[in-house]
């Protein structure tokens, strides 16, 4: 009998089916339910009488997001934060963890850096203390303090720094015959095939940068330079200092209920991050499984 073809084999296959069907259901209709809220009418959504489709739907609540300017320097300042601190958190943990990846008998501090490492990763001094260092280098109100501030997460240097000792040693030596560095190797051997852990990483940052607020709330202490995570949070709680609504605006505020709003703004904050993943899940289960296994 041709394998594949036996009934258990069948069985097998619609128990897979049907479990990856509810799986997948159970990932899409929390998308399709926000979204379905956010264009119902302020009755139903109140009610809790949306579930698969939206009912009475209308636009108000992304027209009133929409034309507000400030949610849209709100949305650059993310996508400012978001492309700045993945560049130059993929700079620094690429450069710590390939050193790491090297034995103590070929670079000696890499001993005492992994203790040190793993000692930041499980412990940390607290938000005052992280908050007075930011201060004190001048960065409260300003760009840097939303790249800058915990852009090095040391789980993800591990994972890189696993990767990279997991790469045939061959390449390095024969780079070292034709005369190569330790720059080049790393950028011209090392970097080029480390592309599924790389991809991975870089899917992390970028959704941690956005998805991050609480910084913003910390480290900005003016509206207009929150990013949108923070200004959706703080909007969602009150309007925010320094905007003002016109007459419409507030009328518009009024027929929305503040479910319709929320989910509209949920939604449109989640736009950005589904279009980047589905070019970097290709690489995301090669990364994960290759760099949290050492041999």
């Amino acid at each position: 009998m041709i394998e594949g073809k036996t009934p258990g084999a069948k069985v097998f296959k619609g128990i897979n089916y049907i479990i990856l069907s509810v799986l997948a259901f159970s990932c899409l209709y929390p998308l399709w339910y926000t979204f379905c809220v956010s264009i119902s009418s302020k009755a139903a959504a109140e009610g809790g009488l949306v579930t698969f489709y939206p009912i009475g739907p209308n636009v108000q609540a992304y027209k009133l997001i929409m034309e507000d300017l400030t949610f849209w320097n709100s949305f650059r300042i993310s996508v400012e934060r978001v492309i700045l601190g993945t560049i130059w958190s993929m700079l620094a943990m690429i450069m710590m963890a390939y050193p790491l990846s090297k034995t103590t008998r070929v670079w000696k501090p890499r001993g005492v850096l992994m203790w040190i490492l793993v000692f930041c990763m499980l412990f940390n001094g607290g938000t005052i203390p992280w908050f007075i260092t930011v201060k004190n280098y001048g960065l409260i109100d300003t760009m840097a303090a939303l790249v800058f501030a915990g852009s090095v997460p040391v789980f993800n240097v591990l994972l890189i720094m696993n990767f990279f000792r997991n790469l045939p040693q061959d390449l390095e030596d024969a780079a070292r015959v034709d005369g190569a560095g330790p720059w080049r190797i790393l950028w011209q051997i090392v970097v080029p095939c480390s592309k599924p852990i790389i991809a991975t990483i870089i899917l992390f940052v970028s959704v941690g940068y956005w998805n991050e607020y609480f910084q913003g709330l910390v480290l900005m202490n003016k509206a207009e330079n929150y990013p949108l995570q923070t200004y959706i949070r703080q909007i969602s709680v009150q309007i925010p200092v320094g905007v003002t609504l016109t007459a419409e605006q507030y009328a518009q505020l009024a027929q929305n209920s503040n479910k319709s709003l929320e989910a509209a703004k949920v939604f449109i904050s989640m736009v950005p991050m589904l279009i980047v993943y589905p070019f970097l899940q290709k690489y995301f289960v090669t990364g994960i499984t290759v760099g949290a296994v050492k041999e």
